[in-house]
């Protein structure tokens, strides 16, 4: 029922040089100034055999963001503020490498591209400025990779297949000897993120085609490692991990969302929230340290998949809603290196509700109709977004 679920997850074998090797398939993320600007035409060459070359002509210059995903082998592309023209007309068009191109207008203004292939490629983009002849243009080259062409599907993931429906983990931080941060009034982190979800779990529950597992049910320490080695014991599609924020200034104020970044925070102030969150282990005394080399494996795996892509998408989303019911502290998911978000096969948030150390915010933070508000927004967000895969 949730296609989208498997097709963004590919768990790569246990293989670090390999790991290392495929980090050419990474998304690009190419900056430039963007503005309103027109698709005028698209022109689709085989350079050779192993060698296709996408060339998109614009009328501005644009933002573009293009990610790989696998399952069936495709890349996705979008066109920041770009909207769609008769250009588009050559979904027909075949190379050896591509079998198809097709698109769709987002909400945010960008218009998707999706070329879908008949082989893993290595993909790569740039943008070529006007030279007297030709506008600006998206060049995208494809290349023939070897490196693991057959995509490793995991008992996990034909399971996956098979589920006719979505399960959302979500964990309340903190817990038990660990209370995270407590507000002027003595509100502590753990009850607030417990209460708020077991009212988001109650509003997944109660619609069809959704199931919520929590982390914790009660008030209880749960290291790190084990909240998402339960959401995968549940097949979790999607892990949020709830929190309530604390500064020094008692000015701060407002919710943020974060999504895993492997390198390295995106903001200062990210690096250090990052640092006291990650800390929680060491109040049970386990190391976060891990010598196995699974692990750096899959890290940089992640950085090939579109895990991160997702889970920045899913963000954004959550985000946006929570916006219509509170302030936001940072209108952007940030991006820094949580420990609870590395979960390889699932998109993973970490949202910062609001600031106990602002005393309206500590307020809101426990009236119980508070809650069921960011509980409602959280939820609308992930709809939205489930909404917004199922044109991919």
């Amino acid at each position: 029922m949730y296609p989208f679920s498997t097709a963004r997850r590919l768990f790569l074998k246990r293989t670090t040089r390999f790991s290392i090797a495929f980090a050419f398939l990474s998304g690009h993320k190419n900056s430039i100034a963007a503005s309103n600007s027109a698709l005028t035409g698209i022109r689709i060459s085989q350079a050779s055999e192993d060698h296709t070359r996408v060339v998109f002509d614009l009328s501005r210059n644009i933002q573009h963001n293009l990610f790989v995903l696998s399952d069936p082998h495709r890349i996705v592309i979008d066109l920041s503020n770009t909207r769609a023209s008769r250009a588009l007309d050559v979904s027909d068009q075949t190379t050896n490498l591509m079998k198809g191109i097709r698109s769709a207008a987002r909400d945010s203004g960008e218009l998707r591209v999706v070329l879908d292939l008949k082989t893993k490629v290595r993909p790569r983009s740039f943008i070529l400025q006007p030279d007297g002849e030709s506008g600006f243009r998206l060049v995208v080259d494809l290349h023939v990779t070897n490196l693991d062409p057959t995509p490793i599907i995991t008992s996990q993931q034909k399971r996956r297949r098979q589920k006719k429906e979505m399960i959302i983990a979500i964990d309340p931080g903190h817990g038990g000897r660990d209370p995270g941060a407590i507000g002027k009034k003595g509100t502590r982190e753990k009850d607030i993120t417990l209460a708020l979800a077991k009212k988001l779990k109650v509003l997944v529950n109660k619609t069809p085609g959704f199931k919520a597992v929590l982390t914790r049910e009660r008030d209880q320490y749960v290291a790190l490692r084990n909240r998402v080695k339960k959401a995968r014991e549940h097949r979790a599609d999607l892990f949020l991990s709830l929190h309530a924020d604390s500064f020094r200034n008692p000015s701060a104020r407002g919710a943020s969302v974060y999504a895993l970044s492997l390198n390295g925070a995106s903001s200062e102030a990210a690096r250090l929230l990052a640092e006291k969150e990650n800390s929680s282990d060491l109040i049970g005394g386990i190391s976060l340290d891990d010598k196995d080399e699974l692990i750096a494996s899959v890290l940089l795996d992640l950085s090939q998949t579109a895990t991160i892509q997702d889970s920045l998408e899913l963000g954004s989303d959550v985000l946006k809603h929570m916006g219509k019911i509170s302030r936001l502290n940072n209108k952007a998911v940030q991006q820094a290196e949580f420990a609870v978000l590395k979960a390889p096969d699932m998109p993973s948030i970490l949202i910062e509700t609001a600031f106990l150390s602002n005393p309206k915010e500590e307020i809101n933070l426990r009236s119980s109709r508070h809650q069921q508000k960011i509980a409602s927004a959280i939820f609308d967000g992930i709809k939205a977004h489930v909404k917004t895969r199922q044109i991919i």
